[in-house]
């Protein structure tokens, strides 16, 4: 077709035409393959949240109101597993406490748990790295690895746990302290939990934290996830004004509803690089046309008409459009794919580190392509560049032959 090969000698261009064409690619290409990658990292960063703080809390809590804990759990276990879509119910005791070792000590997070339960809760037994489950009893406990590095601590090393106001005598209350053996150490890949969390057997929770025959709470797990405000609604009703039930969605909101406020902000931010590629575009356009003018006007003059003129500057227009967001397409998946890799790469070799989990919560960067929102971020990167067209292509296609001759 006579319009798409004259449309490819202008692509070639020379001067400054060509430098503009240039920009308005590489700035397609660059606003399309950010988008791409903020949205797969964030992605990744919600889901990975979600994993974690579903894995370690459950989908569901029930709890009682106060701090009195549960009495006659096990029965109360059994009417919540009788409950549609409750695939399983554990047990727990969790309170605070303070570690000691080694002359030092840090505020922890107690997880009382039996061994039948601890193999339910997936996410932390599938990440036992070293220890035996079969040793998870008496004074043994688990610890995660990042607490284990920040005190020193070892398969076989003994710790203190501190509870401050254990023991209630006559003369008021008075701290409470026991030694236990590190058994086992896991890690989950959330610092928040690798750095705070201890597990000890359910008996000895209990008995340490003065709680016999009584838990703090129930971690549920549902088997179909889209019901779970439906089956929390259930239990509400059937234990209502006996136990407080809760669903990780409102427990956890202020997190999730924070990252997605945040993954919406920035697209629409990062949309803004695609807009100025678009203004790149007319610009280059209209220069094209500035400088083609007598060649248009010939092309006129031999019988081309403005309709062909028109296709002529929209090819243009619309290959640098197709061109700059397949090339954007190409870099950003590459990059989401292997996000964690240049991370690592660029710590090296800037020599700080650029994902504190301190900071992230997360040992890794995470991320997740999400085809439905990469099509998205093509259609919106293409229909910028055609309507980015269409004003210079007008422009060229109603240029007048015999006045543009004249000069």
């Amino acid at each position: 077709m006579i319009e798409a090969f004259i449309g490819r000698r202008y692509l070639k261009g020379s001067g400054f035409t060509k430098v503009v064409t240039w920009f308005s690619l590489i700035g397609i290409a660059l606003g399309v393959a950010t988008l791409i990658i903020v949205s797969s990292v964030m992605n990744g960063f919600r889901d990975e949240l979600l994993d974690k703080i579903v894995g370690m809390n459950g989908h569901i809590e029930v709890s009682k109101y106060g701090d009195v804990g549960i009495k006659n759990y096990e029965q109360v276990r059994t009417k919540i597993l009788n409950a549609k879509n409750v695939k399983s119910a554990i047990a727990q005791v969790e309170k605070q406490a303070i570690l000691i070792s080694g002359g030092s000590g840090r505020g922890i997070i107690v997880h009382g748990i039996s061994t039948n339960d601890l193999k339910k809760k997936t996410l932390i037994y599938s990440n036992i790295k070293t220890g035996k489950n079969a040793d998870f009893k008496g004074n043994s406990v688990f610890i995660g690895k990042r607490l284990a590095e920040t005190m020193a601590l070892n398969i076989g090393s003994t710790i203190r746990c501190l509870l401050p106001d254990g023991l209630v005598t006559a003369f008021g209350n008075v701290p409470k302290e026991e030694e236990f053996k590190i058994k086992g150490i896991f890690e989950v890949g959330m610092n928040e939990y690798d750095k705070n969390v201890i597990l000890m057997p359910l008996d000895t929770a209990q008995d340490f934290f003065n709680m016999k025959g009584k838990i703090t709470k129930f971690e549920l797990f549902v088997k179909d996830t889209k019901n779970i405000n439906k089956s929390a609604t259930t239990l509400s009703k059937k234990f209502k004004g006996v136990l407080n039930v809760l669903d990780w969605q409102h427990a956890d909101a202020s997190i999730f509803h924070a990252v997605v406020v945040e993954k919406n902000v920035m697209s629409l931010i990062l949309s803004i690089i695609i807009l100025v590629a678009a203004f790149n575009i007319i610009s280059g356009l209209t220069m094209l046309t500035s400088n083609k003018t007598r060649d248009i006007a010939i092309l006129r003059t031999i019988g081309m008409t403005k309709r062909s003129i028109l296709r002529i500057f929209l090819y243009v227009g619309s290959t640098i459009g197709v061109l700059g967001t397949m090339a954007g397409v190409a870099i950003g998946l590459s990059i989401s794919l292997n996000i964690d890799k240049i991370k690592s790469f660029l710590e090296k070799l800037s020599g700080s580190d650029l994902f504190s989990e301190e900071i992230y919560f997360l040992s890794q960067l995470p991320s997740k392509i999400d085809s439905v929102e990469i099509a998205i971020i093509v259609v919106f990167s293409l229909l910028m560049s055609f309507l980015a067209t269409i004003y210079p292509a007008k422009k060229a296609s109603n240029l007048n032959p015999v006045a543009a001759l004249r000069f």
